[in-house]
């Protein structure tokens, strides 16, 4: 009997149900999804690093899914709260009927059930279809070889879905059991009355409150999207706090001037039903301040982590091409070390020559037998050439104006190249040779936030004084270049100088780059590893020398590739995983309060009807308050999103350099269908309640 109330319940109610059906559809499916990558990527022939990653991947994902869960628990908690608020009068009248407290539980036991049953199984029909398209998405990140791929269903995954979300139903359940125990019919039967009036803030506090948080927001924007190269940690803290307290200020003053502007404007205020649909609306936003301010930063977080997820993505897997074009790079330094910590106080380390070369052939190996094209090099030190000799009388007044810059007041010696090694070098990597006077220098660097940095210094056509040579700036900006392959821009500075300014006497680490015989991947990894373990055999057992340290390096595109794909996998999906259930968080919360208000203001639209309103003024009404109650926060998140890019960008420099465009337009994608989705499910809702008591 029960089992039958609660069907015809739930189809009676389906339009009320529609978005508590949908949250859990999408929870259950972008739940199943995440959580079936390690059995969508188990056919994948991918070799034991990127099996390494994916197994990194896989346990990440596991501990975000606690978080998202509790979100999503704490989610459907809040829906419930909802439907239990619409039956309000139904429960009212099963007591009235001598229906028990225990078996109006009973009844919503069986409602939780019938929906939780349908929504896992709906939401892992979705999910399994998903996860198909998920398992090319991860083949393609990893470019894993998709022959043996056939259609596969996460049993772990779905074990783990529905204990997850079986656990979330029995909360409700629980829930929904203490509420109805400590309901009383007088308070159920009374829960659709309400108060007509609205309390109507002074205009001109509003103003003066929306100027100021106006002024404060913008500041804060300056700070983090216009003046980066000055904020320190403490500021960044500040301009956060600036920003959220400014946010929830701007939202309280909108709320008071909203339908005074409006007023004040006659022609537009009595216009069809514009004064009952602008008062519904400052209503709406006046008692909803906190939650707006909440889901608008939610939003804004939704808007960045996807947008830096994808364009950390994109980036990274061109860069590979972009900054490692050869297969192999291997570097070797000696200086000279102190010996007591009193000598450590105020020493410097003296770079020493080095060779590879010679190294080698001590142990009777060839370093080029690998090698089908090389650059053997050197760098170069002068001990007079220091940063602090390089930034000169404006060292101070830099420090203040770029602490993210200069921090500490540690010199270190800066790096010369030869201008014909540099040439070479750039032939290897199929780049642009430079030709500079003799009495000229360039600066060379990739990493973005030193790149403004040295801008700022070139602008004054800095000399510098080089072995004894004063030499002028060739370009009065940083040059963007390297010399070390690398997946990230990460050279922090070099200077490019004429080969007769240079003393050969001062030649430091000895830097090898090139490209193996091999030609084909299979090749090339033989000959790689081959390679690494002629370089472990003379790193491992270089003899020492009392006062000298060592340093070496030894990389591969290879293994910088994989590496790569590992933090673009992670990145990827893990921005997606909390992206899209915060999104999802954002869209249900605001359609449940704009749902719950409708229900509320049944009364409000019977006596529209009543008076003569046309059922076309009265759709249109509902219309614009769904669109402005959904549009206030997204386009205030979009703001901070904006002006928080221009600081990720700057953040993430020595990561990525790619454009934002195509990330932004997938984000926004994203953004239209699920929250979009979310506002038209609402403003049908809210049309289907209004029309209850015609």
């Amino acid at each position: 009997m029960l089992f039958k109330i609660s069907l015809s319940n739930i189809k009676k109610s389906v339009r009320d149900y529609a978005i508590y059906f949908f949250t859990l559809v999408i929870g259950v499916a972008v739940f199943y999804v995440f959580n079936a990558i390690e059995t969508q990527t188990a056919f994948l022939k991918v070799d034991e690093d990127q099996r390494e990653i994916i197994r990194m991947l896989i346990t990440a994902i596991s501990g975000v899914s606690v978080f998202v869960a509790v979100v999503l628990g704490l989610l459907i908690v809040y829906a419930s709260r909802f439907l239990m608020k619409r039956r309000n009068k139904e429960f009212a009248l099963y007591m009235m009927l001598g229906m028990s407290k225990w078996k109006i539980s009973a009844l919503l036991l069986c409602e939780t059930v019938i929906i939780g049953i349908g929504s896992l199984f709906v939401g892992l029909l979705i999910g399994v279809g998903l996860s198909q398209v998920m398992s090319a998405v991860v083949a393609n990140l990893f470019e894993a070889d998709m022959n043996d791929y056939r259609f596969t269903v996460s049993v772990s995954a779905v074990l783990k879905t529905i204990l997850y979300f079986g656990i979330m139903y029995v909360v409700v359940m629980i829930r929904s059991g203490f509420v109805i125990s400590k309901c009383r019919l007088i308070t159920l039967m009374q829960s659709g009355k309400r108060s007509e009036k609205i309390t109507m803030k002074n205009p001109w506090v509003c103003v003066i409150v929306f100027i100021l948080s106006a002024a404060v927001l913008g500041y804060a924007y300056y700070m983090v999207g216009w003046d980066y190269l000055r904020i320190s940690g403490n500021k960044l803290v500040t301009a956060i706090i600036m920003g959220a307290v400014s946010t929830f200020f701007i939202f309280w003053s909108v709320a008071g001037m909203l339908l005074r502007v409006i007023m004040s404007m006659k022609g537009v205020y009595h216009k069809g039903l514009n004064s009952f649909t602008f008062r519904q609306i400052s209503s709406k936003v006046n008692t909803t301040v906190a939650s707006m301010t909440v889901i608008c930063l939610m939003l804004f977080l939704t808007i960045c982590t996807l947008s830096t997820a994808f364009v950390i993505r994109n980036s990274l897997n061109k860069q590979v091409q972009d900054y490692y074009p050869v297969d192999m790079y291997a570097e070797f330094g000696r200086t000279t070390s102190a010996e007591t910590p009193e000598e450590a106080e105020n020493f410097t380390e003296k770079p020493l020559y080095t060779s590879l070369k010679d190294e080698y052939e001590k142990k009777g190996l060839d370093l080029y037998e690998e090698f089908g094209e090389y650059c053997d090099f050197h760098n170069y030190a002068d001990p007079n050439f220091t940063f602090n000799s390089f930034l000169g009388e404006a060292k101070d007044e830099l420090k203040k104006e770029l602490p993210s810059v200069i921090s500490t007041d540690d010199d270190y010696w800066l790096e010369i190249i030869k201008l014909s090694d540099y040439n070479k070098l750039m032939k290897l990597y199929g780049l642009k040779t430079l030709d500079i006077n003799d009495n000229e220098y360039v600066l060379c660097a990739s990493f973005g936030g030193m790149m403004g940095f040295y801008d700022e210094i070139l602008k004054g056509k800095a000399e510098i004084n080089v072995f004894g040579n004063t030499l002028v700036p060739h370009f009065d900006k940083t040059y963007k270049g390297f010399i070390r392959p690398a997946v990230q821009p990460i050279n922090g500075g070099l200077f490019i100088v004429p080969d007769s300014a240079v003393d050969e006497n001062a030649a430091c680490d000895n830097i090898i780059v090139g490209n193996l015989k091999a030609s084909d991947a299979k090749g090339k990894q033989k000959l790689e590893e081959k390679f690494r373990e002629k370089w472990e055999n003379v790193m491992g057992n270089i003899e020492g020398e009392k006062g000298i340290g060592y340093s070496e390096y030894m990389s591969s595109r290879r293994e910088e590739a994989n590496s790569t794909v590992g933090l673009s996998a992670m990145v990827t999906f893990l921005g997606l995983y909390i992206g899209f259930i915060f999104l999802v968080s954002c869209g249900a919360i605001l359609a449940l309060k704009e749902l719950s208000e409708s229900s509320d203001s049944v009364p409000r639209y019977t006596m529209l009807r009543k008076i003569g309103a046309e059922e076309k003024e009265i759709t249109k009404s509902l219309f614009l308050q769904s669109g402005i109650f959904f549009l206030l926060p997204l386009l205030l998140a979009c703001l901070h999103a904006f002006v928080g890019m221009k600081f990720g960008m700057f953040a993430i420099s020595m990561i990525v350099t790619g454009s934002m465009l195509k990330p932004i337009l997938f984000t926004a994608a994203v953004v239209v269908l699920i929250y979009g989705g979310y506002f038209l499910l609402t403003f049908l809702g809210s049309k289907s309640i209004t029309r209850e008591q015609r």
